[in-house]
């Protein structure tokens, strides 16, 4: 009798992870994936002047960075390091569309028609939080392999070890503290605007929200967060990538780039870029993740249409 309560707890158990996470975390892989890939370029070009301390960044001077890459380097180049953005985006997009599903149970967010828009922008954030801890130190590879030539790094396997060597385990890590201030405004802002968008949407159209109108909700959300989070993603690419010295704080950091920079061509430095790579990005990441999470939940329950219909209408698409 014994042994049957245990063996019906495991299956229960199983059950649940493979219904509960392992939809939402395919999900995300795939939809931060797609739309990394397809920014790549920008975001190699947007990176490159985040780091300098002298090169003016304008959008004329950033599309003569892709030429002039492409030129010297070839169509491919342009796509350097983004092997590495995918060792860190399946990871971190997959563990942050399934912690905001748990966060948002856990949370109750939005549960039994009553909104909770403090709730519901805490779940955003609280997932970034979660799927930066867990992947931080590939995203510090990843920046480093971006502004490096091939002579300086191979691949993403020597970045570690040259710096690991050279550094010790603590490098990767540099920059954590403007990277977890950076996700709580930049996540809880994108989750928040694109889910309030569709809840508004739902309640004034009385109908499903369509791919096209997710994309723009979704570009809506990525203008709303990178906007919101920049600065601090200023400070973390030079960290990053040593541009700022050891020992120095965010706040001091933050001092030193506004005196010495200034707001517009400091603090916010290549922004016009993210306006463009940032809105496309979200868009792509959200329609994807909202499209196929029914079929993947669809798969991982066996067809269960009960599942799946609790868990789409619970699932607000993170």
């Amino acid at each position: 009798m014994t042994d049957g309560v245990s063996s019906s707890g495991s299956v229960k158990k199983q059950r649940s992870f493979v219904a509960d996470v392992l939809p939402s975390f395919a999900s995300g892989a795939v939809a931060g994936a797609l739309a990394k890939t397809t920014i790549a370029p920008l975001d190699r070009t947007k990176i490159n002047f985040q780091v300098s301390r002298t090169r003016r960044y304008s959008f004329k001077a950033a599309l003569k960075f892709i030429k002039l890459t492409y030129r010297e380097t070839g169509f491919m180049s342009l796509w350097r390091g983004n092997s590495a953005t995918m060792a860190r985006v399946v990871p971190y997009a997959s563990t942050q569309f399934a912690a905001h599903e748990q966060w948002k149970h856990f949370l109750h967010v939005d549960k039994d028609g009553a909104h909770t828009p403090v709730r519901r922008y805490m779940a955003g954030s609280l997932a970034a939080v979660t799927a930066t801890t867990l992947t931080y130190p590939l995203d510090t590879a990843k920046a480093r392999l971006s502004v490096s030539t091939k002579q300086e790094y191979k691949n993403l396997r020597a970045v570690f070890i040259q710096n690991y060597r050279e550094y010790g385990l603590s490098t990767f890590y540099r920059g954590m503290w403007p990277t977890l201030m950076g996700v709580v405004p930049y996540a809880g802002s994108s989750f928040f605007t694109y889910e309030t968008l569709k809840i508004i949407y739902k309640e004034e159209m009385g109908g499903d929200v369509s791919p096209i109108t997710r994309m723009l909700f979704g570009a809506a959300a990525g203008l709303v967060g990178q906007t919101s989070s920049y600065p601090l993603d200023i400070v973390r690419r030079r960290m990053q990538t040593g541009r700022i010295p050891r020992g120095q704080g965010v706040l001091e950091a933050l001092y030193l780039i506004w005196r010495n920079e200034g707001v517009r061509y400091g603090f916010y430095k290549g922004l016009s870029m993210n306006w463009i790579k940032g809105p496309v990005a979200v868009g792509i990441s959200f329609t994807t993740y909202d499209t196929i999470m029914p079929y993947m939940l669809k798969l991982c329950t066996g067809g269960s249409t009960t599942l799946l219909v609790s868990a789409s209408a619970e699932s607000s698409c993170s």
